[in-house]
């Protein structure tokens, strides 16, 4: 069966956090839709305030310490990575964003990202367009079309709400499944898994 691995990145701080809902049913949706395609999900989640020390660390010494060198390894191996921030001052966390600056820009490249992000106002909603958005196309990751963000009425019961959050986050989950799909994780070599030479001389003699 077709394997493909997605990693999620969370930035929430607080334990539980609406940030690591919002991954959680991302992550979910998106197994889900991998799984409509024939595909299974290896799914991983990555809480960034689990790391912050190594973080810090890295970006003055320039090299991954802890369990960080793990984490970045992942990502690089990632056939697609689901990226989920709280809004800060309008844009992402400042541990989203340093998190990402250590990241190898060449492990983005092409990679495809869903982005999403959590605040306690609509308003905040434009943070994916204007902030996560360029900062994955600047890495030149395949970014799905469909971002979401859940404001603190999100997760009530008013009408429409949950359906509506719901319905954004299956449509970013079948996006992302769909660029997952057809991703060529890098560093895959054509030759690993070679004919043997017993089925290749086989038809010899036909």
């Amino acid at each position: 069966m077709t394997v493909r691995s997605i990693v999620t990145v969370t930035a929430g701080l607080s334990t539980p956090s609406s940030t690591r809902l919002l991954a959680d049913r991302l992550t979910a949706a998106t197994a889900e839709a991998l799984d409509e395609r024939g595909v299974r999900a290896e799914t991983r989640l990555v809480e960034l305030r689990e790391v912050a020390h190594d973080i810090v660390n890295t970006m003055t010494t320039r090299v991954p310490t802890g369990r960080l060198r793990e984490v970045l390894e992942r990502v690089a191996a990632a056939d697609g990575v689901i990226a989920v921030s709280p809004v800060f001052n309008a844009s992402y966390s400042g541990l989203f964003k340093s998190f990402f600056d250590v990241v190898d820009p060449e492990a983005l490249d092409g990679k495809p990202v869903l982005v999403g992000a959590t605040g306690g106002s609509p308003r905040h909603s434009l943070v994916l367009d204007h902030a996560l958005r360029p900062m994955f196309t600047h890495t030149r990751s395949t970014v799905a079309p469909t971002g979401v963000y859940a404001a603190s009425e999100d997760w009530g019961s008013g009408e429409g709400g949950g359906r509506e959050l719901t319905e954004r986050i299956g449509r970013a989950a079948r996006q992302l499944a769909a660029l997952a799909i057809d991703h060529a994780p890098a560093g895959r070599d054509g030759f690993e898994d070679p004919v043997s030479f017993d089925e290749l001389m086989s038809g010899l003699g036909r």
